[in-house]
C-alpha cells in the first residue's frame, strides 16, 4: 500500500481520480470547501495543503481499498510524479493486492517447473519474489507466500544435490519452517520437518532420518498421504542402513496406505523402493518383478522419476553376473539423463551403485 509523506495538490488530485469522485464529491468526503479542492486541481505540485488537511488526506488514503491504491499509484506515475528537491514523497510498503495474485501464480508455475526439472526457470520465478521483498515489510499473507517460496527453493536445491551449507536445501527448509512457525501453521511446520528428515537421509544420517520419519508417520499435523510417505521413507532409510527385512514390512504397510488413498505415483515409487529392499536380501527375482511393476505404474514421467527408476533397475541387474552388462547400460542411460537435467545427487547415486558392485562383478553377500 502507498504511503504519502507530504501531500501536494498533485497527490490530492490523483487520490480524487483514484476514488472516481468529482471535485464536489471529493470535497464533501473530506469535509472541505470546493474552492480548496479546486485550488489543488489548478496548482498541483505548486500548492500544499495545511497540516490538518494533510492528516485528512492521510486518513482518506488509508481507508481506501487495494483497487484504489493501485489506481492512485498508477495515476501518480502517469501525472509525472517524482521526487521534489531530492525528497521522495510517496513510497509503497510491501506487495499490493495484484502482486499477491501474481506471486501465487508464479508459485504454481514453480511447482510445475520443478516437476519437469526446469531448474533455471524455477529459480528465476522464485528469485523474482524472494529478492523483491524483505520479511519485515510483509503482512501475514505475504509472509505465507515468502515461506512457501523459500520451501520450494529448498526443493530446488535438494533436487540439484545441494543438501548442506549456507545455500542449501537444509538452509532454505529451516528458514521456511521458522516463518511458518511464526505464522502458527502446524501442518506446514510438520511438512518442513519431513523435508528436513529427507535432507538428513540424503546426507547419510540414516539412523537420525529413520527416527524422524517414524515420529512423523504418526504426526496428526500431517495429512494421511504425508504420513504414509513418512512411513515409506522409514523403510528407505532402514534399507540403506542394511535392515532390509524390517524395511520391507514398513514399505508394504505404506503401499497398502497409498492404495487406499488412490495415489498411483506414490504407490509406484513405493514399489521401486521395495524392489531395492528385496535386492538387498538377494531376492533378485522379486526385485525385478517389483521394478517392472513400478515402471508400468504411476502417471509421472518426469526426468527425475525416469532416472530413479533406471538407477534402481540398473542396480538390480548389476547384482547378477548374468545381467551385469545390461545393468551398466541402464545405469549409463540414467547417468546421461541426470547430467542433462542437472540432477547432481542422482549422478552421485549412480556412481555409488557402480562402485559398490565393483569392476570385477557383484560383491559376495
Amino acid at each position: 500500500m502507498a504511503t504519502v509523506h507530504h501531500w501536494t495538490g498533485l497527490e490530492a488530485r490523483a487520490l480524487r481520480l483514484a476514488l472516481r469522485l468529482s471535485v464536489r464529491a471529493f470535497a464533501e468526503r473530506l469535509g472541505l470547501a470546493v474552492a480548496t479542492v479546486s485550488k489543488w486541481e489548478k496548482l498541483l505540485a505548486a500548492t500544499e495543503p495545511r497540516p490538518d488537511t494533510q492528516a485528512i488526506l492521510d486518513t482518506a488514503l488509508a481507508r481506501a481499498d487495494a483497487a484504489v491504491h493501485l489506481r492512485f499509484e498508477t495515476l501518480l506515475s502517469e501525472l509525472g510524479h517524482g521526487a521534489s528537491g531530492g525528497r521522495r514523497r510517496v513510497t509503497t510498503a510491501g506487495p499490493r493486492a495484484w502482486e499477491y495474485e501474481s506471486w501465487t501464480d508464479d508459485l504454481d508455475r514453480t511447482v510445475v517447473a520443478l516437476s519437469r526439472q526446469s531448474f533455471a526457470f524455477a529459480d528465476a520465478l522464485l528469485s523474482r519474489w524472494l529478492t523483491r521483498f524483505q520479511p519485515a515489510e510483509l503482512d501475514d499473507k505475504g509472509l505465507y507466500l515468502f515461506a512457501r517460496s523459500t520451501a520450494l527453493l529448498g526443493d530446488l536445491k535438494r533436487d540439484q544435490g545441494a543438501v548442506l551449507g549456507p545455500l542449501s536445501a537444509q538452509h532454505s527448509y529451516a528458514g521456511a519452517r521458522s516463518v511458518f512457525a511464526q505464522l502458527d501453521i502446524p501442518r506446514r511446520v510438520a511438512q518442513l520437518d519431513l523435508s528436513l528428515a529427507v535432507v538428513s537421509e540424503m546426507s547419510g544420517k540414516l539412523e537420525t532420518a529413520a527416527h524422524h520419519y517414524e515420529t512423523l508417520a504418526v504426526d496428526d499435523r500431517l495429512s494421511r498421504r504425508d504420513r504414509a510417505r513418512a512411513r515409506l521413507w522409514v523403510g528407505t532409510a532402514l534399507s540403506k542402513d542394511g535392515n532390509h527385512d524390517y524395511a520391507t514390512r514398513v514399505m508394504q504397510a505404506a503401499i497398502r496406505e497409498f492404495e487406499d488413498l488412490t495415489e498411483p505415483d506414490d504407490w509406484a515409487v513405493a514399489q521401486q523402493k521395495l524392489a531395492l529392499a528385496r535386492r538387498g536380501v538377494g531376492d533378485l527375482t522379486a526385485a525385478l518383478q517389483l521394478i517392472d511393476t513400478a515402471r508400468s505404474s504411476g502417471t509421472s514421467d518426469s526426468p527425475m522419476q525416469r532416472v530413479r527408476l533406471d538407477t534402481a533397475h540398473g542396480h538390480i541387474l548389476l547384482s547378477d553376473a548374468a545381467t551385469r552388462d545390461d545393468g551398466l547400460l541402464v545405469l549409463d542411460r540414467a547417468a546421461s539423463t541426470a547430467a542433462k537435467y542437472g540432477l547432481v545427487h542422482q549422478l552421485r547415486s549412480i556412481e555409488g551403485v557402480k562402485a559398490s558392485e565393483g569392476p570385477a562383478g557383484p560383491r559376495q553377500r
